[in-house]
């Protein structure tokens, strides 16, 4: 195998050296062969390595928030009225409305734990169908590159996945309902100004930005620790980048 990439090296040079890029050729020839003699990590190896990181990251982060309470009782997490809606809370609970707002509160965060849980393979398929061309600069990358990658890659598709299953989990927890009551409850009041946050976008959002957070402490755990390395690919690959930073 390795006979067969010099070869390919080498020809390839001889190609670029008739188009007058010696110099170019060069330095790009001994970075590819000192590449291929000290890493042992091919870019399949390194997308395979990352993938099975995040894959970890995904699978740890959506027990976590999924289990009863993951969003309720975290005050990371925890699921609040909507920033455009804080002041609605505010005027409720000073007119008596704090259990309807606390029961408000319970349910958005009751969706979001129900959601993560049946949202797990929508994620975990996303992962397997990614193609990581510049994976070996991603491992590299320092704390939560692959995360950040993935986050910019996905959110799209994720979101338009997740919505749903956001909207089943809110109905299945009557949070829907309650917000409904609420609002109307709110709107009776004299001299407010009547708004409506979309709810399923809110919480959307909020259950997507958890769970990437989450999932940045997963790889960063995987990139600090090599204990959390538990298969030989991910210590093959990280072990790697670990050498790319303290050379």
């Amino acid at each position: 195998m390795k006979f067969i990439k010099l070869n390919a090296l080498f020809f390839l040079s001889i190609f670029l050296f008739s188009c007058g890029n010696t110099g170019k050729i060069l330095t790009a020839a001994n970075e590819a062969l000192k590449t291929l003699e000290t890493t042992g990590i091919t870019e399949s190896e390194a997308a395979g390595g990352l993938k099975e990181a995040l894959n970890k990251g995904i699978g740890t982060g959506t027990d976590f928030l999924s289990k009863r309470d993951g969003f309720l009782k975290n005050s990371t997490y925890k699921i609040l009225f909507p920033p455009e809606a804080q002041k609605i809370e505010k005027t409720l609970r000073d007119f008596g409305f704090g259990t309807q707002c606390d029961r408000v509160i319970e349910s958005l965060n009751r969706g979001a734990e129900m959601a993560v849980a049946e949202a797990k393979p929508v994620f975990l398929n996303s992962i397997s169908q990614l193609t990581i061309t510049d994976a070996i600069n991603i491992v590299t990358g320092g704390n939560g590159a692959a995360t950040s990658y993935l986050k910019r890659t996905t959110t799209s598709e994720l979101t338009s996945k997740f919505s749903p299953i956001i909207q089943q989990s809110l109905d299945k927890v009557q949070a829907t309902k309650y917000w409904s009551d609420i609002m109307s409850t709110y709107n009776t009041l004299p001299g407010v100004t009547k708004i409506n946050p979309d709810l399923n976008a809110y919480v959307t959002e909020m259950a997507l930005k958890a769970l990437f957070n989450q999932i940045e402490i997963e790889e960063n755990k995987i990139r600090q620790d090599p204990l959390q390395r538990g298969t030989e690919l991910l210590k093959k690959v990280f072990n790697y980048a670990d050498l790319k930073k303290n050379p």
